[in-house]
């Protein structure tokens, strides 16, 4: 639960937009246009010293693509509109897709209906929703992927898939 809250909490940080409105990558990259040797690096020395100021007040941080994926990792499952804008681009200029997850398999129970509730190494914690009879011994790992009308389906193992929905 930890990993997930601080998962949230960074979202929320980078999401929010920079108080500093003066600080900002553009200003940076504006620089390259400037053809005069000196009044180019007066631009960059400018614009890299308020983006530094920013960053060190922390109104600014810089995420990396494996930050985004490993993030999307963890919420995958719950709904989170704001964390598709930190989504990258396909070659062709689309949005990229984020629709299935597999994840290796902590442990796998029971509840006294016969329903599964599986825990996955990140701490997610998956249950079985529908009235199909998986058999689940010492599964590896588990595909989730997105299914119709915003529900998840499960495959352990590449076994039989089976409805499931995100508790933890």
């Amino acid at each position: 639960m930890t990993r997930f809250l601080s998962a949230i909490a960074a979202i929320c940080l980078v999401s929010l937009p920079a108080i500093a409105e003066n600080a900002s990558t553009g200003d940076v990259y504006a620089c390259a246009e400037i053809t005069g040797n000196d009044e180019r690096l007066a631009c960059y020395d400018a614009a890299v010293g308020r983006l530094k100021a920013a960053e060190e007040a922390g109104e600014v941080t810089t995420v990396t693509r494996a930050e985004v994926e490993q993030a999307k990792r963890e919420t995958f499952g719950f709904s989170m509109p704001s964390l598709r804008s930190f989504g990258f681009k396909n070659d062709d200029g689309s949005q990229e897709k984020f629709d299935e997850v597999t994840l290796a398999v902590k442990s796998v129970s029971r509840d006294a209906a016969g329903k599964l509730r599986i825990t996955l190494e990140g701490g997610q914690v998956w249950v079985q929703n529908d009235g199909m009879r998986i058999r689940a011994k010492n599964p590896s790992e588990a595909r989730i992927y997105a299914a119709a009308l915003g529900s998840y389906k499960m495959k352990i193992d590449g076994g039989m898939a089976f409805r499931v929905r995100r508790e933890q």
